[in-house]
């Protein structure tokens, strides 16, 4: 990466601050290699279902299988 001053004369404080925010928001926007991957939210297959899961409690057994 090559980052090159247009104008002006930056300090080197003010050139470190902005070669760190730079690489700040690379590392940020690269995805974790040894952490899992997410998952878009267009493949979840919740998706899939025609109404909200029902919570667990007395009769969800019934309210999971049958048509509201």
């Amino acid at each position: 990466m090559v980052i090159k001053v247009e104008r002006g004369k930056p300090t080197p404080e003010e050139l470190a601050a902005v070669v760190a925010l730079v690489q700040a928001r690379a590392a940020a926007a690269e995805p974790a290699a040894d952490g899992p991957s997410r998952r878009a939210v267009w493949a979840d297959p919740g998706r899939n279902l025609p109404r909200r899961v029902p919570a667990p409690g007395p009769g969800a057994w019934r309210t999971s299988v049958w048509p509201a």
